[in-house]
């Protein structure tokens, strides 16, 4: 099936002046990509964390901007396009005008709740930590990081930073 599924200029001037965070997500049923279009208003950054799942690539659409990745700056402007591999850790910042970019990366694999250890002969039990600290409140994704300060799919400032 080939359908347009976005305008990306119509959802960016749609979209409020202070609008931050995901604007757009890719939702079709069955896909194996996700894509997400974020727009960061003028000097608004998404702080260093880092990615342990999955390479991302992120292209921009409109506005200016930079990234830091693996220890390089790159000044960003519309039609830039950065790899960014798993494990690296990146940060973001937008220019003067603000950024808009898509980032494209494989489905997010299904999240899977294991034990870190086995349990002692002497465990008796117990509610498990409550992990709703590290999920977005934005786009509702589960930060790998146990104390997240910015979501990285959408950017967005975790409560208490």
């Amino acid at each position: 099936m080939n359908s347009e599924l976005a305008v990306l200029d119509d959802l960016l001037t749609a979209a409020a002046h202070e609008d931050r965070g995901a604007l757009w997500q890719l939702a079709e049923q069955g896909r194996e990509l996700d894509a997400n279009l974020v727009r960061l208003p003028p000097g608004a950054e998404v702080g260093e964390h880092q990615e342990d799942v999955l390479d991302v690539l992120l292209v921009v659409v409109a506005g200016s901007g930079r990234v830091v990745a693996g220890g390089d700056a790159l000044n960003l402007t519309p039609t830039s396009v950065v790899w960014l591999p798993r494990t690296s850790r990146r940060a973001l910042a937008a220019g003067p005008d603000g950024l808009a970019y898509l980032t494209v990366h494989r489905r997010r694999p299904g999240l899977t709740i294991k034990p870190s250890v086995a349990p002692s002969a002497g465990y008796e039990g117990g509610e498990a930590p409550c992990m709703l600290g590290r999920v977005c409140p934005e786009c509702g994704r589960l930060s790998q990081d146990p104390e997240p300060v910015f979501c990285s799919r959408c950017g967005e400032r975790f409560a208490g930073h």
